[in-house]
């Protein structure tokens, strides 16, 4: 552990005015490098364009980070690079543009350091009604996309013998409720992959944090709705629960936690030294996935039925 300079001044005589400034100055270019050398770490952040990961660039950019934001389309966050942020276009389910956006950031800042894998939808809908074409789009973009990410960033901080990798989850990945299977079902999937890959980057001085939001203030309900648009049709089994599909489109954001409040919260966690291996923030977070290991299952089956009117 290095050993702030002034603690020191009394060892080397306080009662000297030249070295006390002297070890004032010494002091003060500690402190302002061992900072700088915290600070000037470059995050890869995906889905910038609203909620969840446009609160985590600004976030990040207050801390000092160099942010690097992404979006399918660079008109989305022109806000972020007039900011000081850089930005790359990034549709994370094409190979092909997640080599060329690692590339450009090697190119341009020549490391990179942490790695956000924050973008991603809700597919919602009675499974019977969700047809495999959605289900796998669905995985495409809230499972194989996020690995293959990490798959292209990884070695980059195994060269740099450091590195964070940050996956966002949700609670829905613990606690699976009715119309959302799809949706729940990716989340518990990167779940899972988020727990194999931090026993096995380990050795090489990654960590992998995954995150579990409750309800966190997003336009993931909006999103959702627009999706929901080409599952449920009028022939459906599922048309007498049509209203109550709607309202579990929007579930998350009942009194939601501001999102700007969550990614202030998540940055401060991140920037621990060892940061969680789970972190869990928003409403109900802490509460749903303590009811799901505690209750029997017939009891938490009932709640779940009864909430969604089945």
């Amino acid at each position: 552990m290095i050993t702030p300079i002034h603690s020191s001044i009394s060892v080397l005589g306080a009662d000297n005015s030249n070295l006390n400034i002297t070890v004032v100055l010494l002091s003060f270019f500690y402190e302002s490098t061992l900072s700088m050398l915290m600070t000037s770490q470059v995050v890869l952040i995906t889905g910038c364009f609203s909620g969840i990961g446009k609160a985590l660039c600004w976030a990040f950019h207050r801390q000092g980070y160099r942010v690097v934001a992404t979006a399918r389309r660079l008109e989305m966050i022109e806000d972020l690079q007039a900011a000081g942020m850089s930005t790359l276009p990034l549709d994370i389910t094409d190979p092909t543009a997640i080599q060329q956006a690692v590339s450009t950031i090697l190119e341009t800042h020549h490391q990179l350091d942490i790695l956000i894998n924050n973008a991603g939808y809700g597919q919602f809908g009675p499974l019977m009604d969700v047809s495999a074409e959605k289900l796998q789009a669905q995985f495409q973009t809230n499972v194989f996309a996020p690995i293959a990410l990490i798959q292209q960033v990884a070695p980059i901080m195994k060269q740099q013998q450091a590195g964070l990798i940050v996956n966002i989850g949700s609670i829905s990945g613990l606690v699976t409720t009715p119309f959302a299977g799809a949706y729940c079902a990716s989340k518990s999937a990167l779940h899972s992959l988020s727990e194999a890959l931090r026993m096995e980057l380990s050795p090489f001085g990654i960590t992998v944090v995954t995150v579990q939001p409750g309800a966190v203030a997003s336009n993931i309900g909006v999103a959702a709705e627009k999706e929901l648009a080409g599952v449920l049709k009028s022939d459906s089994w599922y048309v007498p629960f049509e209203q109550t599909i709607r309202d579990r489109t929007n579930l998350s954001q009942v009194e939601a936690m501001p999102t700007e409040q969550f990614a202030a919260q998540l940055v401060q966690q991140i920037m621990q030294p060892n940061p969680p291996a789970i972190i869990r923030l928003g409403k109900k977070s802490l509460w749903l996935p303590f009811l799901k290991k505690w209750l029997p299952t017939a009891w938490m089956t009932f709640l779940l039925k009864r909430r969604f009117g089945l």
